[in-house]
């Protein structure tokens, strides 16, 4: 049986809402109805009672709830075992397309020189597909910007990245560095509101970019400006490759590592966070 299928049906039972349930699992209210109507197809029976404003379990629908747990359970489990090689210990993580230039990268080289012998399988997806991974068993922890707010997923903040407004030439205004040149950067729908809210007139972006390094390639070979963060822009300062748009509101992002609450790891999970340094220079450049 399709483990989708499962983890579906006990994110239903928790929300006992079926909108909210696709929400929460990066999907939509009409994927997750014909994920149970499936589901209850292939049991041969109902699983939930649908009244106006009212979901419950049938009797049916209680026995397997035990039931998928174990299923779940049971595939992590497995997973484990069987990719665990000769390391003494393995674990598996994911990051999101926007963090791996940012934070992890020098995180993960950190972790190997520190803890040569631990086994890694290394991932970056979107933040919808590190979800479901990670609820599947199949990551252990992943980091990202949004972390979903879910009961059985434990959320600890690793880092806070200050985005800066840079510019390929100095003495730019704020209402030029936004204009005709500016490339907005994709940091989440957190930021997309506060962009909007701080920048209101500034005019639609005629170029968009999924991650900060195509951007700073950018504003270096073609010029440009566009908000990136401090720790990654620093150096370009100092020699002036980039400079600062004076008096340009600092947009702060904050960095999640996300991990189940039951998770068997959890010790080591603890041990590799403790390598997460993710210090920000403040020292160059004034603003």
């Amino acid at each position: 049986m399709d483990l989708e299928l499962l983890r579906t049906f006990l994110e239903v039972n928790r929300t006992r809402h079926f909108g909210h349930a696709g929400t929460n699992l990066h999907v939509t209210q009409a994927a997750v109805s014909a994920r149970i109507k499936q589901l209850e197809s292939l049991l041969g029976t109902p699983l939930f009672v649908r009244r106006y404003r009212d979901l419950q379990l049938t009797p049916e629908g209680h026995r397997l709830i035990r039931h998928a747990d174990l299923q779940i359970t049971g595939w992590r489990k497995a997973r484990q075992d069987v990719v665990l090689g000769e390391s003494a210990q393995q674990i598996s993580l994911g990051g999101s397309l926007r963090l791996w230039d940012v934070a992890l990268q020098e995180w993960l080289h950190s972790l190997r020189r520190q803890l040569p012998d631990l086994g890694l399988i290394v991932e970056s997806h979107r933040p919808e597909q590190l979800t479901r991974r990670l609820l599947d068993g199949q990551l252990d922890i992943v980091f990202m910007l949004e972390p979903p707010q879910l009961e059985t997923l434990q959320i600890k903040e690793v880092a806070l990245i200050e985005l800066v407004l840079v510019a390929g030439q100095p003495g730019l205004s704020i209402e030029q560095a936004v204009a005709e040149d500016y490339l907005m950067v994709d940091w989440g729908l957190t930021y997309g509101l506060e962009h909007r809210r701080l920048f209101p007139d500034a005019p639609e972006p005629k170029i968009r970019l999924s991650q900060a390094k195509m951007a700073l390639e950018h504003l270096l070979a073609i010029g440009g400006s566009a908000y990136l963060p401090v720790r990654m822009v620093n150096n370009y300062l100092e020699d002036q490759r980039l400079h600062l748009v004076k008096h340009a509101p600092v947009i702060r992002r904050h960095a999640y590592a996300v991990f189940p609450l039951r998770s068997e790891k959890i010790e080591l999970i603890g041990e590799i966070l403790k390598l997460f340094e993710y210090s920000i220079d403040l020292t160059g450049p004034s603003r």
